[in-house]
């Protein structure tokens, strides 16, 4: 939650109205610019490469490797057939 509200603040939005609808969150932060998503991707990998000292953390690492793999086509299409197999799976199974 914490970490949604921090993106919220990164990407300008305004916490409160993104806290109630994820899915608008998520292709609000989709749809800022390329540069800003690499750039805080990047400055996450690095963070978490110092992630001995006390305030950063090792969990940085992947979330920046995410926050930049989105700008790949390859990995968008991939994320979007896992997402679907997901809905049907759990409709499937009544959940």
């Amino acid at each position: 939650m914490v970490l949604r509200w921090h993106f919220c603040l990164i990407f300008g939005m305004s916490p409160a109205r993104n806290m109630k609808r994820p899915n608008s969150y998520y292709k609000s932060v989709l749809t800022a610019p390329r540069i800003v998503r690499i750039l805080v991707g990047l400055l996450l990998v690095a963070g978490g490469i110092l992630g001995f000292l006390p305030v950063l953390g090792f969990w940085m690492v992947p979330l920046g490797l995410l926050v930049i793999f989105f700008d790949v086509p390859w990995v968008r299409d991939r994320w979007q057939r896992f997402r679907t197999w997901r809905k049907e799976r759990r409709r499937q199974n009544g959940a």
